[in-house]
């Protein structure tokens, strides 16, 4: 029987590759996103995987999306956390709203949607859940106090909630990219990506498969000895 996964912002970016390459791998695939009906409407055209629209950053909006897929998907053994966004600022200047709506989006999110996949993937005795953190979350960023600390959250969860799934065939394991060449790098000025691409050991970009390529490693069978990792995928930039 083919296994259910879902990616969460798996429409564009590195969640479009995600969910592209688990498909590819065999898995049958639900991809949710927050807010593009476009972008949405023309991945699912491209790939034929469905996409489900709901905010991750709200608990019961969550709970009533993931209740959707299961029933039309099917009942989902493998979740990728992936949904983030960016609202930078340095402190002095930042927000309480920048503040938390990073913090709700990119780690309240993975609270969200684990906790509405958990019960299944114990009474089954099999899940697979993989975060989407940064090498920002591992670093600091100057003026993304609150993107690095969301990140950096992801960690600690994934950890605990290995520690709780290890016994019930559950896997979580956290994926720190470093930079990667997608929509979110559009806005940086030439002379800074290469300041930042000079950086990086392997002296280019990540692509958004070299992350995808690692989460279809995590999710399989032949990976349920990993749990409660880091696995770094940042052409060698601060080796962590």
């Amino acid at each position: 029987m083919e296994r259910v996964a879902l990616v969460t912002g798996g429409t564009r970016g590195i969640g479009e590759a995600i969910s592209v390459a688990l498909q590819n791998a065999g898995y049958r695939v639900a991809a949710n996103y927050g807010g593009n009906d476009e972008a949405a409407r023309a991945f699912t055209e491209r790939t034929g995987i469905p996409a489900f629209k709901f905010d991750v950053s709200d608990h019961e909006a969550t709970k009533a999306g993931i209740a959707q897929v299961e029933e039309v998907v099917g009942p989902i053994d493998v979740l990728v956390n992936n949904a983030g966004i960016t609202r930078d600022g340095t402190l002095h200047k930042m927000t309480y709203e920048q503040w938390h709506k990073v913090i709700e989006t990119n780690l309240s999110s993975c609270f969200n949607c684990s906790r509405a996949v958990i019960e299944g993937m114990r009474e089954r005795r099999f899940g697979r859940i993989v975060n989407i953190s940064s090498i920002n979350g591992q670093a600091g960023q100057f003026g993304q106090a609150n993107y690095s600390a969301a990140k950096a959250g992801i960690h600690g969860f994934t950890k605990a909630i290995a520690l709780e799934g290890a016994g019930k065939g559950i896997t979580v394991n956290t994926i720190a990219p470093g930079y990667i060449d997608t929509e979110m790098l559009s806005g940086v000025p030439p002379e800074i990506l290469q300041k930042i691409i000079a950086r990086i050991p392997v002296a280019r970009l990540g692509e958004p498969e070299d992350i995808a390529r690692t989460v279809v490693f995590l999710v399989d069978d032949a990976a349920s000895f990993i749990t409660g990792s880091t696995i770094c995928v940042n052409g060698g930039q601060y080796m962590y």
